[in-house]
Parts: structure tokens; sequence; C-alpha cells
């Protein structure tokens, strides 16, 4: 037990997510819980995990989440370890969402230097009908930025994946790529703008954001092969894309192979999006629970041979491997599912709660003479 490195999960506590309190102590070595100095109340080691009043060990949960975000399928993981399809199917549910939150906790500090984003949709098949899946990435450091998932590829996707990646550029001026779909210049259009007041009556006028750069990659078919690509500048000019792609490396020109080597990567880890596979999922809740899981496995836990640099002279290893997230700048070294599983989030700042009841306002009341 290490009291530093934990905090109170405690919503009422003043103290709630603080490490430099210095108010958690040992409660219950054998239960493995911690009591808070300020509040006063007790809480388990895995408060706040996937892991929260689970009756199976952890070592076997952390395995078999692995096996879940690499493409095992179900059923082999159901007779390998002799468990319920209900059980694994809760698992995969509790770290998804926990994988959600995490990934929205890293994302959200936006310190995040986008530089050149490319976004594609793919389809789901499941039982009974098809959905859609919309991504994006960011190029330079392979960071997967989140998915949205709706059963029309229609506006409201883009306009939600848009959103998402507004929402955690640190600067607007980035280069974007996508395919022919006309929904992203819209989307894009109407995210990356803000309201210019004039102190005047009525509705602000809104501004396109400066230093927003749009290209489309467009393909023409013949039957189901790609005939002929068409690459168009939709916002800024060919030079100033063309400078974004030598500054950041990511290319000659408009394209998004990035994007769709992405696909690949998640169409090979998560059994749902295998083609021609035999198990689909009936609720978009599971889809989106191993769309997290998968993603945030693909961010923090695994190394990418396009990132790593050559080591330094003297060292015993050639190259200084990196994931997506060390990339980014959001950690420094690459996690195990133990530590991406075990990760607890600290809750945001305690404010204290309003004073309610009547105050008297204005000037304070004098007794008549």
């Amino acid at each position: 037990m290490n009291p530093p490195v934990v905090f109170c999960p405690n919503q009422a506590c003043p103290d709630r997510g603080r490490l430099d309190a210095d108010n958690i102590r040992p409660h219950s070595r054998k239960e493995r819980r911690y009591r808070c100095g300020t509040c006063t109340k007790t809480f388990t080691e895995t408060r706040g995990t996937p892991l929260y009043r689970l009756h199976h060990p952890a070592e076997k949960v952390h395995i078999v989440l692995t096996l879940l975000a690499h493409g095992c399928p179900l059923q082999a993981i159901v007779v390998a370890f002799a468990l319920d399809e209900r059980t694994v199917a809760n698992w995969q549910a509790r770290a998804g969402e926990h994988c959600r939150r995490l990934h929205e906790h890293f994302l959200a500090q936006g310190e995040v230097d986008l530089g050149h984003v490319q976004a594609d949709e793919l389809w789901v098949k499941m039982v009974k009908r098809r959905v859609w899946m919309a991504m994006a990435m960011a190029v330079p450091s392979r960071l997967w930025l989140g998915g949205v998932i709706s059963q029309q590829r229609d506006l409201p996707l883009i306009m939600g994946l848009v959103r998402t990646v507004r929402n955690w550029a640190r600067s607007p001026a980035i280069l974007v790529c996508v395919d022919g779909l006309a929904s992203y210049v819209t989307a894009f259009r109407r995210v990356f703008r803000y309201p210019v007041y004039t102190g005047k009556r009525g509705r602000p006028r809104l501004v396109a954001e400066p230093g927003l750069l749009l290209g489309q990659v467009i393909k023409h078919y013949a039957g189901r092969r790609v005939a002929s690509t068409v690459q168009r500048v939709v916002a800024g000019t060919r030079e100033q894309v063309l400078e974004v792609l030598r500054r950041t490396g990511t290319g000659t020109q408009i394209n998004t192979a990035y994007i769709e080597r992405l696909n690949a990567t998640f169409r090979g880890a998560l059994v749902a999006l295998t083609r021609r596979g035999r198990r689909l999922v009936h609720k978009e809740t599971v889809l989106t629970a191993g769309m997290y899981l998968v993603g945030c496995v693909y961010n923090f836990c695994c190394h990418h041979e396009g990132l790593r640099l050559l080591a330094p002279p003297g060292s015993s290893k050639r190259w200084i491997e990196r994931t997506p997230a060390m990339a980014a700048g959001l950690t420094d070294r690459c996690w195990g599912m133990r530590q991406l599983i075990c990760y607890r989030i600290p809750p945001p700042p305690y404010t204290p709660p309003r004073r309610r009841g009547w105050t008297r306002k204005g000037p304070p009341r004098r007794d008549c003479p």
C-alpha cells in the first residue's frame, strides 16, 4: 500500500483528488482499504477502476482484457478461462467506460499539438443492421483522437467527430485531410468558427477561425477498384498544405493513408469489425466500449514503428521505442494493461456548496432613534 499516490474519491471531501494533502492513511492492509483524514471516509484501493467489487483475481481480468483488445474471440476466452459470456461482456463494458474517461482526461488538458489530422469512417455489421464508425487521428504522433458511432453516414455523425477534434486541438491552425464526403466540408466550416461581438442586439456574426487548412482526396471507382484519385484543396492554398506536410513529415501530397491504416488496425484488434466474421454485436454500447478499449491500448500500450527514434551514442539499444501517447507528450513511458486499468482518474476540484436561505441585500438596517 502506497498512500502518497492515492487520493480521496469522496465527492463531498474538500481534499478530493489531491495528492499533496497528506490526508490518506492505511485503514486495513488485509482488505486494501484507505482512510481519508479530512472526511473520515474509507475506500478500497480499486475504487474508481474497472476492478472495483469484482470477485475474480486481478491478473485474470488483465489477461482477458488484453486478449479482447488484440482481437481474441469471445468464445475462445470463455472456454479457456471457464467464464460466462455475461461476465466477459461486463468486464469489457467496465473497461470501455474507464478508457473513455481516461481518454477524455488526458486529451482535455489541451496540450496536444495536432498539426495534421486525418478522419475517415467505416461501416460495422451488427445483428440485422449496419452502423457507421467515424474516427480521427493526429498524424505526426499517430494519436487516436476518438470516434463517433451512428446508424447513418450523414452530417450529424461527422459533426460529432469534428467537435471532438476541435475540443482536443490546442490551436485551430491545423491541416485536415479527409475523403470526398461533402459533410466534412460543411462540418468543419460550422465548427471551426467563433462569434464576433459588436455590442449590438441580435445574434453575433460567426467568423471562420484563421489557420484551418482542409484537403480532400476524391476517389473514382471502377466497380470495386479505385480507378483514379483527385486531390482538392478546400480551405487554404496548395502551398500552405504542402508546407504543413513537409514540416510534419507526413507525405508530399494530400492523402488519407494514415487513417486508412488505423482502420485496418482497429479491424484486426476489434472482433466486431472483422469483415465476414460471425461475432456480431447487438448494441452500440458494446461497440463503443470495445472502440475505446482498443483505442486506449493503441495510444498508451503499443509501440509504433514509425515513431521510434535513434538511441544516443553509447546506448545498449539502437532505437528508442515510443507510443502515440509518448509522441504526443501525454506520458513519458509505455503503459501495460495493469497501469491502464488501475489508473485512477482524479475528480474535478472541490467547490464549496452554495449557501442556502434568505440573505439581506443592501445597507445594514439602522434602528430609529
